[in-house]
């Protein structure tokens, strides 16, 4: 696969992704921790059955480094943790968008890295990216509420949890994607012991909580991974950043769409200036 194939094929991630919000919601009022144990357990499965299949179930854990594991687990089980626990603090819109400054991060993060740096578009970008953040924090002038800090918080925490997750991921590109499927399964255990530990278990109420469990496995908490590992890992990861700032955007219109968030001027200028602020470095990040 070429360089510009696997962008395509992170990209794949990105539409996913986009109905993370809406399925997250759709899934209330499973806990967190339950709901990432659930959906991925289906994650896990899948890639399994393929590796399985492959025949390479032995070689693929035996090439699993221990840094890796700690990244994989890390990055997958910290930031679901963080992004299904802030957005049942805080309204989905607001904090779906926040937690979106991932890409930003890594335009931001991979500037640092050996060979590159950090220009002034960058700074341009992430302070104009921040301010669309601050102005939904701030819900259109109305006050800061006490009462989302928390979600709010959180929603920051996995915006870092998974940029640095993506920046860390290209210093191993010879570890082959099948590894996602045990990343996704310990984390499901993770999830599981967690939820034991501090949630009371609640089963699905209706078709529309099975469904959205079902379909957060099988797409942003599942294909979507190892799509993203293709991609971070051989494609063209600031091009592949550019790409994900659809994704605030896209979440936004699917929030809408489903009833579940309202189309203010507030909401809208929020996610163009986080949209806007994040392509400003993404060109900085070009080479000459």
């Amino acid at each position: 696969m070429n360089r510009y194939s696997a962008t395509f094929v992170g990209f794949g991630a990105v539409l996913l992704w986009s109905l993370l919000a809406l399925l997250t919601v759709g899934s209330n009022p499973i806990p967190p921790f339950q709901l990432s144990a659930m959906a991925f357990t289906l994650g896990g499965l899948i890639g399994l059955v393929f590796t399985i299949r492959k025949g390479g179930v032995y070689r693929t854990l035996k090439s699993i480094p221990t840094m890796v594991w700690l990244l994989g687990v890390g990055g997958l089980f910290g930031y679901h943790a963080l992004y299904f626990s802030a957005l049942r603090m805080a309204p989905a819109a607001e904090a779906g968008l926040i937690a979106y400054l991932w890409p930003l991060l890594i335009v931001l993060f991979s500037g640092l890295l050996p060979g590159e740096q950090l220009k002034p578009l960058h700074i341009l970008g992430a302070v104009i990216s921040f301010a669309g953040a601050a102005l939904i924090v701030a819900r259109g002038g109305a006050g800061f509420q006490w009462s989302y800090a928390t979600g709010y918080a959180l929603a920051v925490l996995c915006a870092l949890t998974w940029s640095g997750y993506s920046v860390l991921s290209r210093r191993y590109s010879d570890v082959p994607t099948d590894v996602v499927a045990f990343f996704c399964l310990a984390t499901a255990a993770l999830s599981g012991v967690a939820h034991l530990l501090f949630e009371q278990t609640i089963a699905p109420k209706d078709i529309t909580s099975w469904l959205s469990i079902a379909g957060l496995g099988l797409g942003p908490v599942g294909l979507a991974f190892y799509l993203w590992d293709v991609g971070v890992k051989k494609g063209d990861i600031q091009l592949l950043g550019t790409a994900s700032y659809a994704a605030p955007l896209l979440s936004t219109c699917v929030l809408i769409v489903a009833g579940y968030a309202q189309a203010s001027a507030v909401l809208l200028l929020a996610a163009g200036l986080i949209t806007a602020g994040a392509v400003l470095a993404a060109l900085g990040s070009r080479k000459s």
